[in-house]
């Protein structure tokens, strides 16, 4: 095998598929990437749950495949120096990689210890924009559980219907929803869930652009082709939790406020919460204000923010960070804020009553003095 590319090229590719790379794996052939060149030359990474490939133009001498450590062949490209590199391997799977006055030789293995991709079974499929989905996954991630007792919610639940795509994300303490357009769908409805760590490759891997990408969707992977670009991914399987009946829709006090401003309010209480205090916010609903304290062995801190509404002096409980996230998710500069009692969830959702997005958290309970 013998290729010419420029460097660049080489290294976007390497960095991309090498996300799928294991980083510990019992076959070592999964530690690595495999390097295949053809008319054009493809890079693959597999850990068995996900996998990524991505192709680039590039001058192809001599065809071939090899094996190269993910985690070396990453740490060679990325120091290279700008310019012309060339790719060879030798019938040992002995690789020599060439940039400027940089020449390394590295020991690969042969590509028929690599594992094959799955093969997509018969795939419903849905169109949408690159920069549509990356936008809901960096709105909605900030919910996925991270814990393993329930796999089901380390992924993010898709539900496509009429051109509408619905991510949702839960993990035991708040909800997060988003709501969008998509391009084409060939089925009346779609309905699987993703891994986390597959959707927060999606979205470093989405470009800001309005390409399309196309989600195929099998009996048990789902694939995302961004052109250049395919992640593979396991579907997690279960029972998710029905959100529609979960999330309350009737609430007594409705305020609007700009998200900035509370955001600000609460980051200014926040600075003498620590790791190991995690003290919740006391949260005051009042008359046209918000009234947000805490106290904490590193002392007490109040602001207050002006919000549209009155509040009834309703006190809640927040944890400070689940607060924040959702304020900072949330894709509009006013929200409104939906309140029912001191034990019940808080929503925030849009001030002008659509449902593109909408955020659920729930109160902490507070002790006496907090």
């Amino acid at each position: 095998m013998k290729f010419t590319c420029e460097k660049y090229l080489l290294s976007m590719a390497v960095s991309t598929a090498g996300r799928a790379a294991a980083t510990k794996s019992p076959i070592p052939a999964l530690e690595g990437l495999l390097i295949e060149a053809n008319a054009s030359v493809r890079i693959t990474g597999y850990d068995l749950k996900k996998g990524i490939y991505t192709g680039f133009e590039a001058d192809v001498s001599v065809p071939g495949s090899v094996v190269l450590s993910a985690k070396l062949f990453g740490d060679i490209v990325r120091k290279l120096p700008d310019g012309i590199v060339t790719v060879s391997s030798d019938e040992y799977n002995a690789v020599n990689i060439v940039c400027g006055n940089a020449d390394y030789t590295v020991v690969g293995t042969s590509s028929e210890d690599y594992p094959e991709l799955p093969s997509m079974d018969y795939a419903s499929r849905l169109e949408v924009k690159q920069n549509v989905f990356s936008k809901m996954i960096s709105e909605t991630s900030f919910a996925i559980s991270t814990n393993e007792s329930r796999p089901v919610y380390t992924g993010a639940l898709l539900e496509a219907e009429k051109n509408m795509l619905t991510m949702v994300a839960v993990d035991g303490y708040r909800l997060a929803i988003r709501r969008e357009a998509i391009e084409s769908l060939d089925v009346d409805s779609l309905r699987f869930i993703v891994p986390g760590a597959a959707l927060s490759d999606l979205e470093k891997i989405c470009q800001n652009t309005e390409e399309i990408m196309t989600v195929a969707v099998g009996s048990k992977h789902v694939s995302f082709d961004l052109g250049d670009t395919v992640v593979i991914s396991r579907r997690l399987e279960g029972e998710f939790m029905n959100y529609r009946k979960t999330v309350p829709y009737d609430f007594p006090i409705n305020l609007k406020v700009k998200r900035t401003d509370l955001i600000r309010s609460t980051e200014r209480v926040s600075l003498i919460i620590d790791d190991r205090s995690k003290n919740p916010l006391r949260c005051c609903f009042g008359d046209g204000f918000v009234s947000i304290s805490c106290a904490t062995p590193l002392g007490r801190a109040e602001d207050t923010c002006p919000v549209e509404g009155n509040g009834g002096n309703l006190v809640i409980g927040f944890n400070n960070s689940y607060l924040l996230d959702a304020l900072k998710a949330a894709p509009a500069e006013e929200v409104q804020i939906c309140l029912g009692t001191g034990t019940s969830p808080c929503v925030v959702a849009p001030s002008d009553g659509s449902d593109s997005f909408l955020y659920m958290i729930l109160p902490v309970r507070m002790r006496s003095g907090d």
